[in-house]
């Protein structure tokens, strides 16, 4: 009796370090994720990228640091790193979000929490409170939750939209004949690569504070492009540098 007493209380032992505990987090300024979760119908600003696979019922985490605490989406998977999105972040450190006032900074200690699903139904914009996902490209993902008692399996939502940031496809619902289908139906053809702009997605960039479209080429920093005329200055200078030289060196010669 005492050993299955023991072995218990190291069970559950490891099972709240699993649950909780600290993590050194790190800012994160563009939004993906990669079992297809989209974008355009969630908090972009408050997704968790950790390590590990993704489970289809413990998507949820609260995040604290001082006196300050947010709840993420854990809908993407990293290669190490404790990311979380860049304002969940600032406002962590700083306690402003990073539009209004954005900081740099690196790994920050902080303490985390897996917590019930229902602590982030603000974060899942659908109309039904499902999770968004893409028609096309999340059946892997969405299979392996629907073939067991899971959160996901029991609250998704999928659309024909082909990509996290929402720029390919149509903004649709589409439907899913499950176990006797493993492909959606919807209005259009399912994975059309239609240019779809009525969704946008917004990142946060990191560390200047400003919002710009997802996907957009990114804007060049630094100082201002050179005036046409630039160029002419330039050899003007460099002719007039010569001739002084020049004249200089016959100066000294005579």
């Amino acid at each position: 009796m005492r050993l299955v007493a023991l072995f218990s209380l190291l069970v559950a032992a490891r099972r709240a370090v699993a649950d909780g505990g600290t993590v050194w987090a790190t800012p994160h300024d563009s939004y993906s994720s990669s079992v297809g979760v989209l974008g355009c119908k969630v908090n972009s600003d408050r997704i968790a990228y950790w390590p590990g696979s993704i489970d289809c019922s413990n998507i949820c985490v609260s995040l604290s640091y001082e006196d300050r605490s947010v709840y993420l989406l854990r809908i993407d998977q990293s290669g190490g790193a404790h990311d979380v999105s860049y304002d969940a972040w600032n406002y962590l450190y700083t306690g402003y979000s990073a539009t209004s006032k954005p900081a740099a900074g690196g790994a920050i200690a902080m303490e985390y929490q897996d917590v019930d699903v229902s602590n982030c139904a603000d974060l899942i914009h659908t109309d039904d409170g499902k999770l968004p996902l893409s028609a096309a490209n999340s059946m892997n993902f969405l299979s392996s939750c629907l073939e067991k008692d899971s959160w996901i399996g029991k609250n998704y939502r999928l659309y024909n939209i082909l990509d996290p940031i929402c720029t390919w496809g149509y903004d649709e619902p589409c439907t899913l004949d499950w176990p006797a289908a493993n492909q959606a139906s919807c209005p259009h053809a399912l994975g059309t690569p239609a240019v779809l702009t009525s969704a946008p997605v917004w990142d946060i960039k990191y560390p200047s504070g400003h919002k710009v479209l997802a996907g957009s080429p990114p804007v060049p920093g630094g100082p201002a492009p050179p005036s046409p005329d630039a160029g002419n200055l330039g050899k003007v200078a460099s002719k007039a540098l010569m001739a002084l030289s020049f004249a200089t060196w016959a100066i000294c010669w005579l």
